[in-house]
């Protein structure tokens, strides 16, 4: 194994899950929002899962993410 290359693929994932994966929320709560599901002061519970099934590996960050 290279740990250079290794090191850069991570990097380029782990850019295209932050970059894919705040565009899916920005556009789910603005739906909810014209749907009136929230209100736009709530404060949103949410959930990351990586998972690696070769390595039998998985992950999970709980968090919040605020609207105001």
């Amino acid at each position: 194994m290279k740990d250079d290359v290794f090191n850069m693929e991570i990097r380029k994932f782990l850019k295209t899950v932050g970059v894919s994966s705040q565009r899916e929320i920005e556009r789910a709560v603005a739906e909810a929002l014209r749907e009136g599901k929230i209100k736009g002061n709530e404060r949103l519970d949410a959930k990351m899962t990586l998972a690696i099934g070769k390595l039998n590996f998985s992950y999970t960050i709980n968090g919040k993410i605020g609207l105001e």
